[in-house]
Protein backbone atom coordinates (compact mmCIF):
# COMPACT_ATOMS: atom_id res chain seq x y z
CA UNK A 1 0.00 0.00 0.00
CA UNK A 2 1.22 3.42 -0.62
CA UNK A 3 -0.09 6.64 0.22
CA UNK A 4 -0.98 7.94 -3.94
CA UNK A 5 -0.81 11.85 -2.69
CA UNK A 6 3.27 11.02 -2.96
CA UNK A 7 2.85 10.80 -6.59
CA UNK A 8 5.72 12.94 -8.52
CA UNK A 9 7.93 13.16 -4.75
CA UNK A 10 11.35 13.31 -5.18
CA UNK A 11 13.25 10.74 -4.12
CA UNK A 12 16.76 10.38 -2.65
CA UNK A 13 19.61 7.88 -1.84
CA UNK A 14 21.31 7.82 1.50
CA UNK A 15 24.17 10.00 0.15
CA UNK A 16 21.73 12.75 -1.36
CA UNK A 17 19.83 13.05 2.21
CA UNK A 18 22.73 13.82 3.95
CA UNK A 19 23.59 16.27 1.68
CA UNK A 20 19.93 17.99 1.66
CA UNK A 21 20.42 17.84 5.53
CA UNK A 22 23.95 19.26 5.29
CA UNK A 23 22.08 22.74 3.36
CA UNK A 24 19.76 22.44 6.09
CA UNK A 25 22.37 22.75 9.01
CA UNK A 26 24.15 25.47 6.90
CA UNK A 27 21.04 27.48 6.67
CA UNK A 28 20.86 27.35 10.40
CA UNK A 29 19.43 24.29 12.04
CA UNK A 30 21.02 21.52 13.37
CA UNK A 31 21.28 18.15 13.30
CA UNK A 32 19.38 18.45 17.36
CA UNK A 33 16.44 20.43 15.93
CA UNK A 34 15.76 18.33 12.43
CA UNK A 35 16.08 15.15 15.07
CA UNK A 36 13.05 17.00 17.77
CA UNK A 37 11.07 17.88 14.37
CA UNK A 38 11.34 14.54 13.27
CA UNK A 39 10.64 13.11 16.56
CA UNK A 40 7.77 15.36 16.51
CA UNK A 41 6.47 14.41 13.29
CA UNK A 42 6.58 10.55 14.64
CA UNK A 43 4.82 11.08 17.57
CA UNK A 44 2.05 12.84 16.31
CA UNK A 45 1.27 10.08 13.41
CA UNK A 46 1.60 7.65 16.32
CA UNK A 47 -0.45 8.94 18.33
CA UNK A 48 -3.19 9.01 15.63
CA UNK A 49 -2.42 5.07 14.30
CA UNK A 50 -2.33 3.96 18.45
CA UNK A 51 -5.52 5.38 19.25
CA UNK A 52 -4.41 5.01 22.84
CA UNK A 53 -2.84 1.76 23.05
CA UNK A 54 0.77 1.24 24.49
CA UNK A 55 3.62 1.91 22.55
CA UNK A 56 6.83 0.11 22.45
CA UNK A 57 9.82 2.74 21.01
CA UNK A 58 12.91 0.23 19.88
CA UNK A 59 15.93 2.74 19.60
CA UNK A 60 19.03 2.07 18.14
CA UNK A 61 22.59 3.78 18.54
CA UNK A 62 22.14 6.21 15.84
CA UNK A 63 20.30 9.76 15.01
CA UNK A 64 16.85 7.13 14.21
CA UNK A 65 17.33 6.22 17.78
CA UNK A 66 17.49 9.90 18.27
CA UNK A 67 14.10 9.98 16.48
CA UNK A 68 12.92 7.00 18.19
CA UNK A 69 13.99 8.88 22.06
CA UNK A 70 12.29 12.44 20.91
CA UNK A 71 9.05 10.70 19.75
CA UNK A 72 9.06 8.79 23.17
CA UNK A 73 9.54 11.91 25.32
CA UNK A 74 6.84 13.82 22.80
CA UNK A 75 4.01 10.89 22.95
CA UNK A 76 4.76 10.65 26.90
CA UNK A 77 4.11 14.06 27.21
CA UNK A 78 0.60 14.07 25.37
CA UNK A 79 -0.52 11.45 28.05
CA UNK A 80 0.34 8.23 25.88
CA UNK A 81 1.59 5.04 27.96
CA UNK A 82 5.14 4.58 26.00
CA UNK A 83 8.08 1.74 26.66
CA UNK A 84 11.81 2.57 25.33
CA UNK A 85 13.89 -0.18 24.72
CA UNK A 86 17.29 -0.14 23.28
CA UNK A 87 20.46 -2.37 22.14
CA UNK A 88 23.03 0.01 24.11
CA UNK A 89 23.56 3.35 24.23
CA UNK A 90 23.42 6.09 22.02
CA UNK A 91 26.35 6.51 19.43
CA UNK A 92 26.73 10.17 18.05
CA UNK A 93 25.94 13.45 20.33
CA UNK A 94 22.45 14.36 18.80
CA UNK A 95 21.11 10.65 19.91
CA UNK A 96 22.63 11.18 23.17
CA UNK A 97 20.91 14.49 24.09
CA UNK A 98 17.73 12.94 22.55
CA UNK A 99 17.95 10.32 25.37
CA UNK A 100 18.70 12.70 28.34
CA UNK A 101 15.61 13.95 27.17
CA UNK A 102 13.51 10.67 28.06
CA UNK A 103 13.23 10.43 31.45
CA UNK A 104 11.51 6.90 31.61
CA UNK A 105 13.75 3.31 31.56
CA UNK A 106 15.19 2.24 28.28
CA UNK A 107 14.96 -1.87 28.50
CA UNK A 108 17.48 -4.23 27.37
CA UNK A 109 16.89 -5.66 23.62
CA UNK A 110 16.80 -7.87 22.71
CA UNK A 111 16.98 -10.40 25.50
CA UNK A 112 13.70 -9.92 28.21
CA UNK A 113 11.77 -8.64 25.45
CA UNK A 114 11.73 -11.62 23.73
CA UNK A 115 9.18 -13.05 26.39
CA UNK A 116 5.50 -13.07 25.39
CA UNK A 117 4.68 -10.84 28.49
CA UNK A 118 6.94 -8.07 27.24
CA UNK A 119 5.21 -7.62 23.59
CA UNK A 120 3.25 -4.50 22.87
CA UNK A 121 0.05 -3.47 21.24
CA UNK A 122 2.21 -0.68 19.27
CA UNK A 123 5.60 -1.47 18.08
CA UNK A 124 7.81 1.39 16.65
CA UNK A 125 11.36 0.77 15.11
CA UNK A 126 13.48 3.47 15.29
CA UNK A 127 16.60 0.94 15.40
CA UNK A 128 18.44 1.68 11.72
CA UNK A 129 17.21 3.92 8.99
CA UNK A 130 19.39 5.35 5.92
CA UNK A 131 22.90 4.71 5.52
CA UNK A 132 22.56 1.06 6.60
CA UNK A 133 25.77 -0.82 4.44
CA UNK A 134 25.64 -4.40 6.21
CA UNK A 135 23.58 -6.98 8.03
CA UNK A 136 22.38 -6.38 11.05
CA UNK A 137 22.67 -8.50 13.67
CA UNK A 138 20.24 -11.91 13.76
CA UNK A 139 19.50 -12.22 16.80
CA UNK A 140 18.32 -7.87 16.45
CA UNK A 141 16.39 -8.93 13.19
CA UNK A 142 14.67 -11.73 14.88
CA UNK A 143 14.01 -9.65 18.14
CA UNK A 144 12.37 -6.66 15.61
CA UNK A 145 10.99 -9.26 13.32
CA UNK A 146 8.97 -11.18 16.50
CA UNK A 147 7.93 -8.00 18.48
CA UNK A 148 6.40 -6.76 14.86
CA UNK A 149 4.36 -9.61 14.04
CA UNK A 150 2.99 -10.16 17.46
CA UNK A 151 2.38 -6.38 17.53
CA UNK A 152 -1.41 -4.76 16.48
CA UNK A 153 0.02 -1.99 14.58
CA UNK A 154 3.97 -2.17 13.37
CA UNK A 155 5.37 1.70 12.46
CA UNK A 156 9.17 1.72 11.09
CA UNK A 157 11.05 4.80 11.35
CA UNK A 158 12.08 6.46 8.04
CA UNK A 159 12.80 2.74 7.21
CA UNK A 160 12.60 -1.14 8.36
CA UNK A 161 15.77 -1.86 10.10
CA UNK A 162 18.01 -3.82 7.59
CA UNK A 163 17.26 -2.94 4.43
CA UNK A 164 19.26 -1.09 1.92
CA UNK A 165 18.51 2.13 1.43
CA UNK A 166 19.61 2.98 -2.37
CA UNK A 167 18.89 -0.12 -3.60
CA UNK A 168 15.52 -1.92 -1.78
CA UNK A 169 18.06 -5.38 -0.60
CA UNK A 170 17.96 -6.75 2.36
CA UNK A 171 21.14 -8.47 2.40
CA UNK A 172 19.67 -11.72 2.37
CA UNK A 173 18.28 -11.72 6.03
CA UNK A 174 14.52 -12.37 6.36
CA UNK A 175 13.71 -8.91 7.92
CA UNK A 176 10.07 -7.92 9.88
CA UNK A 177 7.28 -6.41 7.75
CA UNK A 178 5.53 -3.19 9.18
CA UNK A 179 2.19 -2.01 8.86
CA UNK A 180 3.39 1.59 8.47
CA UNK A 181 6.77 3.06 7.54
CA UNK A 182 6.89 6.53 8.53
CA UNK A 183 9.24 8.33 5.72
CA UNK A 184 11.57 11.37 7.00
CA UNK A 185 12.01 14.17 4.95
CA UNK A 186 11.50 12.59 1.75
CA UNK A 187 11.10 9.13 0.29
CA UNK A 188 14.39 6.81 -0.26
CA UNK A 189 14.94 4.09 -3.43
CA UNK A 190 13.85 1.01 -0.25
CA UNK A 191 10.43 2.84 -0.28
CA UNK A 192 9.71 1.79 -3.67
CA UNK A 193 11.72 -1.06 -4.28
CA UNK A 194 11.58 -4.52 -3.75
CA UNK A 195 12.02 -6.30 -1.82
CA UNK A 196 12.34 -3.33 1.15
CA UNK A 197 8.97 -1.56 -0.36
CA UNK A 198 7.20 -4.83 0.88
CA UNK A 199 8.20 -4.70 4.39
CA UNK A 200 7.25 -1.01 4.55
CA UNK A 201 3.64 -1.21 3.85
CA UNK A 202 1.29 2.09 4.02
CA UNK A 203 4.04 4.97 3.46
CA UNK A 204 3.35 8.11 4.89
CA UNK A 205 5.79 11.46 4.62
CA UNK A 206 6.88 12.91 7.60
CA UNK A 207 8.46 17.05 7.45
CA UNK A 208 11.51 17.42 8.96
CA UNK A 209 12.21 20.86 7.54
CA UNK A 210 14.01 20.27 4.72
CA UNK A 211 13.67 23.01 1.76
CA UNK A 212 14.18 22.79 -1.83
CA UNK A 213 14.37 19.31 -2.12
CA UNK A 214 15.27 18.19 -5.58
CA UNK A 215 15.70 15.00 -7.62
CA UNK A 216 16.37 13.52 -10.59
CA UNK A 217 14.38 10.45 -9.44
CA UNK A 218 10.62 11.16 -8.70
CA UNK A 219 7.59 8.85 -8.03
CA UNK A 220 4.99 8.66 -10.85
CA UNK A 221 2.15 10.75 -10.56
CA UNK A 222 -1.52 10.66 -11.69
CA UNK A 223 -0.45 12.04 -15.27
CA UNK A 224 -2.40 14.48 -17.57
CA UNK A 225 -3.57 12.49 -20.75
CA UNK A 226 -4.68 13.81 -23.89
CA UNK A 227 -8.36 13.65 -24.17
CA UNK A 228 -10.56 13.86 -27.30
CA UNK A 229 -10.85 17.43 -28.82
CA UNK A 230 -14.14 18.93 -30.63
CA UNK A 231 -12.09 19.08 -33.92
CA UNK A 232 -10.28 15.40 -33.17
CA UNK A 233 -9.86 13.00 -35.67
CA UNK A 234 -8.63 9.42 -35.81
CA UNK A 235 -4.99 10.70 -36.89
CA UNK A 236 -4.93 13.70 -34.72
CA UNK A 237 -5.84 11.30 -31.64
CA UNK A 238 -2.70 8.87 -32.20
CA UNK A 239 -2.04 6.33 -35.16
CA UNK A 240 -0.33 2.78 -33.79
CA UNK A 241 1.00 0.41 -35.93
CA UNK A 242 1.84 -3.27 -34.92
CA UNK A 243 4.54 -5.36 -36.23
CA UNK A 244 3.57 -8.87 -35.59
CA UNK A 245 5.33 -12.59 -35.86
CA UNK A 246 4.55 -16.11 -35.43
CA UNK A 247 3.02 -15.25 -32.05
CA UNK A 248 -0.16 -13.58 -32.89
CA UNK A 249 -1.90 -13.23 -29.90
CA UNK A 250 1.24 -11.15 -28.30
CA UNK A 251 0.49 -8.65 -30.86
CA UNK A 252 -3.09 -8.95 -30.94
CA UNK A 253 -3.21 -7.71 -27.27
CA UNK A 254 -0.28 -5.13 -28.21
CA UNK A 255 -3.01 -3.55 -30.69
CA UNK A 256 -6.28 -4.15 -28.34
CA UNK A 257 -4.01 -2.12 -25.73
CA UNK A 258 -3.31 0.89 -27.84
CA UNK A 259 -6.52 1.29 -29.36
CA UNK A 260 -8.26 0.82 -25.40
CA UNK A 261 -5.42 3.29 -24.22
CA UNK A 262 -7.14 6.30 -26.48
CA UNK A 263 -5.24 5.98 -30.20
CA UNK A 264 -7.65 7.18 -32.82
CA UNK A 265 -6.56 4.01 -35.88
CA UNK A 266 -4.33 0.81 -35.18
CA UNK A 267 -2.62 -0.53 -37.71
CA UNK A 268 -1.82 -4.71 -37.28
CA UNK A 269 0.60 -6.08 -39.83
CA UNK A 270 -0.26 -9.45 -39.22
CA UNK A 271 -0.46 -12.75 -41.11
CA UNK A 272 -3.18 -14.19 -39.12
CA UNK A 273 -7.09 -13.94 -40.06
CA UNK A 274 -9.34 -11.13 -39.52
CA UNK A 275 -11.40 -11.39 -36.18
CA UNK A 276 -12.58 -9.20 -33.63
CA UNK A 277 -12.29 -6.38 -32.71
CA UNK A 278 -12.98 -5.38 -36.36
CA UNK A 279 -11.67 -1.78 -35.87
CA UNK A 280 -8.24 -2.71 -35.92
CA UNK A 281 -7.10 -2.49 -39.11
CA UNK A 282 -5.09 -5.81 -40.50
CA UNK A 283 -2.67 -5.64 -43.30
CA UNK A 284 0.04 -8.06 -44.31
CA UNK A 285 3.93 -7.20 -43.79
CA UNK A 286 5.97 -5.47 -46.57
CA UNK A 287 9.10 -3.70 -46.86
CA UNK A 288 6.69 -0.70 -47.04
CA UNK A 289 4.72 -1.03 -44.73
CA UNK A 290 5.49 1.55 -42.51
CA UNK A 291 5.97 4.65 -44.94
CA UNK A 292 3.04 5.51 -44.22
CA UNK A 293 3.58 9.60 -42.12
CA UNK A 294 0.35 9.33 -40.21
CA UNK A 295 1.95 6.86 -38.04
CA UNK A 296 2.42 8.30 -34.53
CA UNK A 297 4.44 5.33 -32.73
CA UNK A 298 5.66 1.66 -33.47
CA UNK A 299 5.18 -1.59 -31.51
CA UNK A 300 7.38 -4.35 -32.25
CA UNK A 301 8.47 -7.51 -30.29
CA UNK A 302 5.27 -8.85 -29.06
CA UNK A 303 4.98 -12.50 -30.84
CA UNK A 304 7.85 -11.06 -33.19
CA UNK A 305 10.07 -14.65 -33.35
CA UNK A 306 13.80 -14.47 -33.25
CA UNK A 307 14.46 -16.05 -36.89
CA UNK A 308 15.99 -13.66 -40.05
CA UNK A 309 12.06 -12.41 -40.97
CA UNK A 310 11.93 -10.96 -37.66
CA UNK A 311 15.35 -9.14 -37.61
CA UNK A 312 14.76 -8.28 -40.95
CA UNK A 313 11.40 -6.48 -39.33
CA UNK A 314 13.44 -4.98 -36.54
CA UNK A 315 15.91 -3.78 -39.14
CA UNK A 316 12.78 -1.74 -40.59
CA UNK A 317 11.29 -0.78 -37.54
CA UNK A 318 14.86 0.74 -36.74
CA UNK A 319 15.52 2.44 -39.79
CA UNK A 320 12.38 4.68 -39.80
CA UNK A 321 11.43 7.89 -39.00
CA UNK A 322 8.73 6.70 -36.26
CA UNK A 323 8.61 6.45 -32.32
CA UNK A 324 9.35 3.11 -31.42
CA UNK A 325 8.06 0.57 -28.63
CA UNK A 326 10.20 -2.15 -28.66
CA UNK A 327 9.76 -5.71 -26.27
CA UNK A 328 9.82 -8.95 -26.16
CA UNK A 329 11.54 -10.78 -28.76
CA UNK A 330 12.99 -7.33 -30.24
CA UNK A 331 15.00 -7.10 -27.54
CA UNK A 332 16.88 -10.21 -27.65
CA UNK A 333 17.81 -8.81 -31.36
CA UNK A 334 18.82 -5.55 -31.00
CA UNK A 335 22.32 -3.98 -30.91
CA UNK A 336 22.93 -1.53 -28.61
CA UNK A 337 24.55 1.00 -31.91
CA UNK A 338 21.77 0.60 -33.93
CA UNK A 339 19.72 2.31 -30.42
CA UNK A 340 22.03 4.92 -30.38
CA UNK A 341 22.09 5.98 -33.95
CA UNK A 342 18.13 6.77 -34.16
CA UNK A 343 16.84 10.40 -33.92
CA UNK A 344 13.42 9.14 -33.26
CA UNK A 345 12.38 8.61 -29.86
CA UNK A 346 12.37 5.14 -28.70
CA UNK A 347 11.31 3.27 -25.56
CA UNK A 348 12.52 -0.44 -24.67
CA UNK A 349 10.06 -2.32 -22.18
CA UNK A 350 12.63 -5.23 -21.21
CA UNK A 351 11.63 -7.20 -17.99
CA UNK A 352 14.03 -8.63 -16.02
CA UNK A 353 15.37 -11.45 -18.39
CA UNK A 354 15.34 -9.29 -21.05
CA UNK A 355 16.96 -6.53 -19.25
CA UNK A 356 19.89 -8.80 -18.64
CA UNK A 357 20.28 -10.28 -22.18
CA UNK A 358 20.73 -6.74 -23.80
CA UNK A 359 22.45 -4.71 -20.57
CA UNK A 360 23.99 -7.43 -18.57
CA UNK A 361 23.30 -7.95 -15.20
CA UNK A 362 24.91 -5.47 -13.26
CA UNK A 363 25.69 -5.24 -9.15
CA UNK A 364 23.94 -1.71 -8.52
CA UNK A 365 20.55 -1.30 -8.00
CA UNK A 366 17.26 -1.40 -10.15
CA UNK A 367 17.77 2.14 -10.40
CA UNK A 368 20.92 3.31 -11.46
CA UNK A 369 21.29 0.18 -13.97
CA UNK A 370 17.96 1.35 -15.81
CA UNK A 371 19.86 5.04 -15.87
CA UNK A 372 22.88 3.28 -17.06
CA UNK A 373 20.94 1.43 -20.07
CA UNK A 374 19.29 4.49 -20.89
CA UNK A 375 22.25 6.51 -21.20
CA UNK A 376 24.02 3.30 -23.10
CA UNK A 377 21.25 2.86 -25.54
CA UNK A 378 19.84 6.41 -26.11
CA UNK A 379 16.16 5.37 -25.45
CA UNK A 380 14.13 5.31 -22.52
CA UNK A 381 13.88 2.22 -20.78
CA UNK A 382 11.20 0.98 -18.85
CA UNK A 383 12.54 -2.02 -16.20
CA UNK A 384 9.90 -3.84 -15.95
CA UNK A 385 8.61 -5.82 -12.30
CA UNK A 386 7.15 -5.06 -9.59
CA UNK A 387 9.12 -1.84 -9.01
CA UNK A 388 9.13 -0.59 -12.37
CA UNK A 389 11.96 2.00 -13.08
CA UNK A 390 11.14 3.74 -16.02
CA UNK A 391 14.74 6.31 -16.99
CA UNK A 392 15.51 8.82 -20.02
CA UNK A 393 18.96 8.98 -21.28
CA UNK A 394 19.26 12.27 -19.40
CA UNK A 395 19.55 10.36 -16.37
CA UNK A 396 15.50 11.25 -15.18
CA UNK A 397 13.99 8.39 -13.79
CA UNK A 398 10.36 7.63 -12.34
CA UNK A 399 9.30 5.02 -10.13
CA UNK A 400 6.14 3.28 -10.26
CA UNK A 401 4.09 2.56 -7.16
CA UNK A 402 3.91 -0.35 -5.85
CA UNK A 403 1.32 -2.35 -8.56
CA UNK A 404 -1.16 -5.68 -8.22
CA UNK A 405 0.82 -8.66 -8.17
CA UNK A 406 -1.99 -10.30 -10.42
CA UNK A 407 -0.24 -8.46 -13.06
CA UNK A 408 2.38 -11.32 -12.81
CA UNK A 409 0.55 -13.16 -15.98
CA UNK A 410 1.14 -14.03 -19.48
CA UNK A 411 0.40 -11.24 -21.71
CA UNK A 412 0.18 -7.78 -19.36
CA UNK A 413 3.87 -6.75 -20.72
CA UNK A 414 2.52 -6.93 -24.62
CA UNK A 415 -0.40 -4.55 -23.26
CA UNK A 416 2.02 -2.25 -21.38
CA UNK A 417 3.48 -2.10 -24.78
CA UNK A 418 0.75 -1.04 -26.69
CA UNK A 419 -0.44 1.60 -23.92
CA UNK A 420 3.28 3.42 -24.07
CA UNK A 421 2.68 3.92 -27.75
CA UNK A 422 -0.75 5.47 -28.04
CA UNK A 423 0.52 7.64 -25.32
CA UNK A 424 3.96 7.84 -28.09
CA UNK A 425 2.04 8.53 -30.94
CA UNK A 426 -0.13 11.23 -28.82
CA UNK A 427 3.16 13.23 -29.14
CA UNK A 428 4.23 14.09 -25.52
CA UNK A 429 7.11 16.67 -24.08
CA UNK A 430 9.31 13.69 -23.88
CA UNK A 431 9.06 10.05 -24.52
CA UNK A 432 9.77 9.89 -20.58
CA UNK A 433 6.52 11.00 -20.20
CA UNK A 434 4.88 8.69 -22.59
CA UNK A 435 6.33 5.94 -20.90
CA UNK A 436 5.47 7.08 -17.24
CA UNK A 437 1.97 7.32 -18.20
CA UNK A 438 1.39 4.14 -19.94
CA UNK A 439 3.10 1.92 -16.74
CA UNK A 440 0.45 4.93 -14.37
CA UNK A 441 -2.03 3.20 -16.72
CA UNK A 442 -1.77 -0.14 -17.11
CA UNK A 443 -1.32 -0.24 -13.11
CA UNK A 444 -4.45 1.59 -12.84
CA UNK A 445 -5.96 -0.83 -14.75
CA UNK A 446 -4.82 -3.50 -12.94
CA UNK A 447 -6.17 -2.16 -9.63
CA UNK A 448 -9.65 -1.38 -10.95
CA UNK A 449 -9.57 -5.27 -11.83
CA UNK A 450 -8.89 -6.90 -8.90
CA UNK A 451 -7.61 -10.52 -8.86
CA UNK A 452 -7.27 -13.56 -11.20
CA UNK A 453 -7.64 -11.13 -14.65
CA UNK A 454 -6.79 -12.19 -17.79
CA UNK A 455 -4.51 -9.68 -20.13
CA UNK A 456 -7.22 -9.46 -22.51
CA UNK A 457 -9.44 -8.14 -19.73
CA UNK A 458 -7.05 -5.48 -18.56
CA UNK A 459 -6.30 -4.30 -22.16
CA UNK A 460 -10.57 -3.32 -21.74
CA UNK A 461 -9.77 -1.86 -18.37
CA UNK A 462 -7.83 0.47 -19.67
CA UNK A 463 -11.24 3.08 -20.25
CA UNK A 464 -12.21 2.90 -17.01
CA UNK A 465 -8.40 3.86 -16.00
CA UNK A 466 -8.30 6.63 -18.18
CA UNK A 467 -11.07 7.74 -16.26
CA UNK A 468 -8.63 8.40 -13.16
CA UNK A 469 -6.11 10.28 -15.09
CA UNK A 470 -5.91 14.04 -15.08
Amino acid sequence: MFDRALGSAPILTAAQMRAAEGRAIASGASIASLMERAGTGVAEAVRRFAAGAEVLILCGPGNNGGDGYVAARVLASRGMRVRVAAPGDPRTEAAAEARRGWVGPVEPFPGVLSEDHQHAPVVIDAVFGTGLSRPIDASLANAIKGLASRARLSIAVDLPSGVDTDTGGDFGQDLARFDVTLALGVLKPAHVLQPAAARCGAICAIDIGLESVESAVQTIAVPRIAKPQPASHKYSRGMVAVVSGPMHGASELAALAAYRAGAGYVLLFTGGLPHPPHAIVRRRWSTDALDDQRIGAVVIGPGLGRDDRAREKLATALAGPHPLVIDGDALHLLDLDQLRARAAPTVLTPHAGEFAALFGEGESGKIARAQDAARRSNATVVFKGPDTVVAAPDGSARIALPASAWLSAAGTGDVLAGAIATMLAQKPATPLEAAQAGVWLHAEAARLLGRCFLADELANALPLALEHAR
